[in-house]
């Protein structure tokens, strides 16, 4: 995630010649990538564990805004 941060901040500033910016915008879509599917397991077992403490599932998040 820092990762990510540091390579946003960097586009962000503008500074970057174009052939750069591409790899870093690639190497920021590759650890975009990498931390959602992080994220999903994180869920499931978060689901998974709840089964069986026999707990009720987490609700989707909705935001106030939609």
């Amino acid at each position: 995630m820092r990762d990510l941060e540091e390579i946003v901040a960097r586009l962000e500033q503008g500074e970057l010649p174009l052939e750069e910016s591409l790899a870093a915008f690639e190497r920021g879509v590759m650890l975009t990538r990498t931390c959602q599917v992080a994220l999903k397991e994180a869920e499931q077992k978060v689901e998974i564990l709840l089964k069986k403490a026999g707990e009720s599932l987490p609700e989707p998040f909705i935001p106030e805004d939609s």
